[in-house]
């Protein structure tokens, strides 16, 4: 999908021509530059939210954090989890995120059980 849509933007970018600034982004606004996030929030991102049926409240920002519980969740090192989340440390991954892991504990017992069957 990000491929056709990359696709998309190149054929758009020819329609203003000079007045479309090729920054290599994602989603630009109509013009190539970034979107401003209140409008992004705005146009895009609540209205995807109620297409989805989520809360509105829920924050762009919050995928974030779904993202790395979920990985964490489905026992995806946490180190990938860091550089995915963009965080300068594994210790900042563990300190927001090991609430989700409650079974930490019994899992590392388990392995080590496994080790001496």
């Amino acid at each position: 999908m990000l491929q056709r849509y990359r696709e998309w933007q190149q054929q758009y970018a020819e329609e203003p021509g000079d007045k479309y600034a090729m920054r290599e982004l994602v989603f630009a606004s109509p013009f190539g530059t970034p979107i401003r996030p209140a409008n992004f929030t705005r146009r895009y991102f609540r209205p995807l939210l109620r297409k989805c049926g989520i809360d509105e409240k829920f924050t762009f920002h919050g995928l974030r954090h779904t993202h790395a519980a979920l990985l964490l969740q489905q026992e995806v090192n946490p180190k990938i989890v860091q550089e995915r989340s963009g965080h300068s440390s594994i210790k900042a991954t563990m300190d927001t995120y090991s609430h989700v892991l409650p079974d930490m504990q019994r899992q590392a017992v388990d392995a080590m059980e496994r080790i001496f069957e």
